[in-house]
């Protein structure tokens, strides 16, 4: 019996895909079979890509079978791929070319407000995320996808960080648990991810293990963007290991706190008033802070519920968090605009900003607004709040530029 192998999705529901079934034979040549409603306007532009691909991993005999449901050619190319790898052994890839606006930097503080989940074996989901804007886009090889499909979203996630045009968004991508999500980088590293999280965290050394792989492929690959690492605490082990995990590295930029494991793992239910995580979530915060790092929040389940998740986000904030995840695209805006410093925040800042101004202009060693001294800490914190206002829009450039020199 010839080797047969699939790989893909199809079925009810399925969009922006297509699902292959690859027999090797000993002779005949290629012979392509193509099932799609689009197989008149692009039927011979999807046989012709498959033919390119075989030809690449030298495959000259046999029966391919292509169900699609509108897929790019990134997306057939991983799932021919994967398909391929499961019965020849090659090392070869076939990678399509980065987009050239791919090729961007993320800074260690930027705004990180929101990051959107993105199944990572999921292609319709993440065509078209960059335009919703979210901070960061995560294209999730962890939960989100089924463990006999995991070697499958590799190739995927891959394609998509070279193909897809995310917007300037932050490129995230969930790992896998070490010691499996070790294997992941290898598929992600080369491709210029801004950011990895790393889930179910309960050690530095673990962080440690993350980025010696890490510079082992960056060497490789002769990569020099930095990669920055968000661990997510999910367990009671985690938690109490979180000032560590904070400190463990240079190239943590934030941490985040997964609420339905950690409950799991307590034995109890998530409410949203959180009381059975208030610990968790104010040592995380806490050790963030201590570290000079983001402390971000879990995501809030109930996409339809858009005044619970405000009140969530308000809770959060009062926490000190500094942004959560999102599991719909319509929660960002709710949670942009409620992370984002509100009007009374904004002209408190700008009166110790101001006070700041003056005391230096006058050479003062000591800021006083009325009667209360200012410490640095505070000015600090005001700067901030003038920084969020002026990215979120809610305050004019003009302010900072006609006081910059001052500040």
């Amino acid at each position: 019996m010839e080797p047969i192998a699939i790989a893909g999705n199809k079925g009810k529901g399925i969009r922006s895909d297509c699902h292959v079934t690859l027999e090797l034979t000993s002779s005949g040549g290629v012979d392509i079979k193509l099932e799609s409603k689009v197989k008149a306007l692009y039927g011979q532009a999807i046989t012709t890509k498959a033919k390119e691909i075989l030809d690449f991993f030298g495959i000259s005999n046999c029966k391919l079978l292509i169900e699609d449901t509108g897929a790019l050619d990134f997306v057939l190319a991983a799932r021919m791929e994967a398909a391929i790898k499961q019965i020849i052994n090659t090392d070869k890839c076939f990678l399509p070319e980065m987009l050239p606006q791919n090729l961007y930097t993320t800074a260690k503080d930027q705004n990180r407000f929101s990051r959107l989940y993105l199944p990572g074996n999921s292609p319709q989901l993440m065509l078209n995320a960059g335009i919703h804007r979210p901070n960061g886009i995560i294209l999730d090889l962890e939960d989100a996808v089924a463990y006999a499909k995991k070697d499958e979203a590799r190739y995927l996630v891959r394609n998509a960080l070279l193909a897809l045009d995310f917007y300037g968004v932050e490129r995230m991508v969930r790992i896998n648990q070490i010691p499996k999500g070790l294997d992941d980088l290898e598929y992600i590293i080369p491709y210029n991810v801004n950011l990895i999280l790393v889930p179910k965290c309960e050690s530095a050394a673990q962080i440690v293990a993350v980025n010696e792989k890490i510079e082992e492929l960056k060497k490789k690959y002769h990569q020099e963007n930095p990669i920055w690492l968000m661990p997510i605490i999910e367990s009671a082990l985690g938690v109490m290991n979180a000032l560590q995990i904070a400190h463990s590295a240079n190239n943590v930029v934030a941490m985040a706190i997964g609420l339905e494991d950690y409950t799991a793992d307590l034995g109890t239910q998530r409410t949203n008033e959180g009381t059975e995580s208030f610990f968790a979530r104010c040592f995380l915060v806490n050790a963030c802070k201590s570290a000079g790092i983001q402390a971000i929040d879990s995501v809030f389940s109930d996409v339809a519920d858009m005044e619970a998740l405000k009140q969530n986000v308000l809770r959060s904030k009062a926490l000190g968090f500094d942004g959560m995840g999102c599991i719909h695209p319509r929660q960002i805006q709710v949670i942009h605009e409620n992370f984002a410093p509100n009007e009374t925040e904004i002209e408190k800042a700008k009166k110790i900003m101001n006070a700041f101004i003056e005391a230096t202009e006058k050479g003062l060693g000591v800021v006083s607004l009325g009667t209360k001294m200012i410490d640095p800490p505070v000015v600090k914190r005001a700067q901030r709040t003038i920084e969020l206002a002026i990215n979120t829009g809610k305050l004019s450039k003009n302010w900072r530029e006609e006081n910059n020199e001052k500040i």
